[in-house]
């Protein structure tokens, strides 16, 4: 799949669920129930899970089998810095649940011998399907908003060191080469 179809499918998916949105939520209401489940969580009980949840997709065939689909190759934004290849479960991401054993994303980077290295996971939820206030939290993180894809997202660099800190947006440790 092309980086740009992927793209317009994933901006595409949040603008239909977005313009379903009136006054009422289209999910069921998710924000106490996930408050109270990752409360509990620690980062290091938290961190496991994702290991435990993500360890077979060191193979990138393992991801493409279980649905996921490249969202865009590897990107270095300018300004900011290096974030990885992402490759999307659109049947998880639009489920708008957050869950450490079944996270949205996995973020790759290429290696030298041309294949992809698992680095990172990554949350998001789409704006429509979020019925709180404030954007959702896993682990004390606080998701972003990416107006670009319509989502709240959070990046857990749970494979690779984040000298920055494990949930930033960027890896200054991510090569894209």
């Amino acid at each position: 799949m092309s980086k740009t179809f992927g793209r317009l499918l994933l901006i595409c998916s949040a603008a239909l669920l977005a313009a379903c949105v009136e006054d009422e939520p289209t999910a069921p209401m998710r924000e106490p129930e996930a408050a109270a489940q990752f409360a509990a969580v620690t980062n290091e009980a938290g961190i496991d899970a994702l290991r435990n949840a993500t360890d077979r997709y060191h193979s990138l065939k393992a991801a493409i089998d279980d649905d996921f689909v490249l969202l865009h190759p590897c990107e270095d934004r300018p300004g900011e810095g290096p974030v990885g290849a992402v490759y999307v479960n659109f049947a998880r991401l639009l489920d708008g649940a957050i869950d450490p054993n079944l996270p949205d994303a996995l973020i790759y980077q290429p290696t030298k011998n041309g294949r992809e290295k698992l680095v990172g996971v990554e949350f998001a939820v789409p704006y429509g399907l979020w019925p709180g206030p404030t954007p959702p939290q896993f682990m004390g993180a606080t998701f972003q908003n990416e107006d670009e894809f319509g989502v709240y997202a959070l990046h857990v660099w749970v494979w690779l060191k984040n000298p920055n800190g494990m949930f930033e947006e960027v890896n200054p440790r991510v090569t894209c080469n």
